[in-house]
């Protein structure tokens, strides 16, 4: 009974917040005062026509910085966790083979994603993308590649050198921010060139190649340490 009363009271103030929200929402026909300067000047300060893309990578590069860092820690807790799990050494004799369309279908499809993936992070300061969507397609096409062969192993180690090599540049590249422009991660220390062409905006392509292959590679570390629980 009590559990009950308790449910019925968490849904009344779930109501009342919800009705606030409503009742008083007002909608804004103009940006804010930050955003509004991010989108009249954007372009012509860091040379992107993805205004999204200039926002994150420069003007608020450090959260960018924090969220490889946040999927660092967990791709390292979930590879911490599964290998605590007892070791069945028998287990892939146990695992159904997978079907031929999906065998067939990985042979043309994987290379296919993982150069869309490759296309989405090096034209994410022209197109809508970038690092992190580039870097998951490249985990999917690596998934794809372990559905249709479960006795498939990824090389840990190159993985590693991958994911090491791409944080290193990255942090490298916003040091030369500071070093050569006019703070962590400015994009204009190899010049804007011309507006929307795929060699302009700057160390944007640059950085953007880092956190697609930093984000493939730790997504398909999670997936290896997945496979082998």
């Amino acid at each position: 009974m009590l559990q009950r009363i308790l449910i019925l009271f968490g849904l009344i103030g779930l109501v009342l917040v919800f009705y606030d929200l409503v009742v008083e929402f007002v909608e804004t026909d103009a940006l804010p005062p930050v955003a509004e300067h991010y989108v009249e000047h954007g372009p012509a300060e860091v040379g992107a026509a993805n205004i999204v893309t200039a926002v994150v990578v420069t003007y608020r590069g450090l959260d960018t910085l924090g969220e490889v860092t946040v999927l660092f820690i967990a791709a390292t807790g979930v590879g911490l966790m599964l290998k605590r799990r007892n070791q069945q050494p028998e287990i892939s004799e146990r695992r159904r083979p997978a079907s031929e369309l999906v065998r067939t279908g990985s042979l043309f499809l994987v290379s296919v994603i993982l150069l869309l993936g490759i296309y989405i992070f090096v034209n994410g300061h022209l197109t809508p993308g970038g690092g992190f969507q580039g870097g998951a397609v490249i985990a999917s096409g690596v998934l794809l590649l372990l559905l249709a062969d479960p006795s498939q192993k990824l090389n840990h180690t190159a993985l590693s050198v991958v994911e090491s090599l791409s944080g290193v540049t990255y942090v490298g590249l916003g040091v030369l921010g500071i070093v050569f422009a006019g703070g962590f991660l400015d994009n204009s220390v190899l010049g804007l060139g011309m507006f929307g062409q795929l060699f302009s905006a700057g160390l944007i392509p640059l950085i953007y190649v880092c956190i697609g292959m930093k984000v493939g590679a730790e997504l398909s570390n999670v997936l290896k340490n997945l496979q082998e629980a």
